[in-house]
């Protein structure tokens, strides 16, 4: 097989969650110009409506849904419209998230389970749903997206979020203990975690600490709307097939000072 084929996805069906915006919209482009169709799914049903155009317009098949991931009913319905409209779900990538910036003695404990939700239970449910068709299918691509912030402590002058650097901790060893449960289906189970990357959710984050969080950065800039295609487009594809229960530092270097 051809070096470059490794990478292509054409015929083979995604599921991004959070694929409306951000991060999981420009992982989504990146499928879809792999040649993956897609689906786009979050609670905001508008904004994956206008992606899953985009995605159209590269000469893929696109679908959005709704879907609120903590909601097993919503899960469910996702996975079974995938299956009804492409056949298969071959790569699930757990991108949805939730945060909230607070000192940890004085975190609500609502806010905590918000976020425990949103970012844990959520990627558990969507890769229960998945991996039911996937160990039938005997074939998959499980990826989550985890964080810089869940590899250990962080400033907190920088990121007052213990809830969502949990969070993003125990994507990390959920993401290792599932490779080891789904490799004899031969499910790949991997991880990315992203460093600073201008999106909605961190925009306020990095106005307010720019300057620390660029001297912490070897490559002294931030993630583009490009940084994280090529990653993820190699864990979603045969490029990666002996790799699983790994993660993926996509930081600017950022972990290595």
């Amino acid at each position: 097989m051809h070096v470059m084929d490794l990478f292509k996805l054409e015929g083979k069906t995604a599921i991004v969650t959070g694929g409306g915006r951000g991060l999981g919209a420009q992982i989504a482009q990146g499928f879809a110009e792999a040649g993956a169709n897609v689906v786009v799914c979050s609670r905001k049903l508008e904004a994956c409506e206008e992606t899953a155009e985009l995605l159209k317009g590269l000469g893929v098949k696109a679908l959005a849904l709704k879907c609120d991931v903590t909601n097993e009913q919503e899960v469910e319905d996702v996975i079974r419209k995938t299956v009804e409209e492409f056949g298969s779900v071959d790569i699930l990538v757990n991108n949805s998230g939730a945060t909230w910036g607070a000192l940890a003695e004085e975190m609500p404990l609502e806010a905590w389970q918000k976020v425990m939700n949103v970012n844990v239970t959520g990627t558990f449910l969507m890769s229960r749903a998945a991996g039911q068709v996937m160990i039938k299918q005997k074939s998959g691509k499980i990826i989550n997206i985890s964080s810089v912030a869940g590899l250990g402590g962080i400033d907190p002058e920088l990121m007052n979020t213990i809830g969502y650097n949990t969070s993003k901790g125990a994507v990390i060893t959920f993401t290792k203990d599932l490779a080891a449960k789904w490799g004899q289906h031969n499910i790949n189970v991997n991880a990315i975690a992203p460093g600073f990357f201008p999106t909605k959710m961190s925009e306020v984050l990095i106005e307010r600490g720019k300057e620390q969080f660029l001297k912490q950065t070897p490559l002294n800039r931030f993630g583009t709307d490009e940084d994280l295609k090529g990653a993820a487009l190699f864990l979603a594809s045969k490029a990666s097939d002996y790799i699983t229960g790994d993660v993926v530092i996509v930081d600017g270097g950022m972990h290595a000072l």
